[in-house]
């Protein structure tokens, strides 16, 4: 991440006992993604991708590989 501070967050609704949960950041133009219990595996996108992705997900475009 280099030496920018990056303010990572997680949902009010992330409870679980052992802190396993996805946390989100911006960096300038970028979106960074990860899950607490493997911080340093991060996952690089845009607003954008990120917002299309939400949404395809919302409209159940998924549904299928649960």
């Amino acid at each position: 991440m280099g030496t920018a501070k990056v303010q990572w967050r997680k949902s009010s609704k992330s409870t679980d006992s052992q802190g396993n949960c996805l946390e989100v950041a911006a960096l300038g133009d970028e979106i960074l993604i990860r899950e607490s219990d493997d911080p340093d595996v991060v996952i690089r996108t845009t607003q954008a991708k990120l917002r299309a992705f939400i949404d395809s997900a919302v409209a159940g475009e998924f549904d299928s590989l649960a």
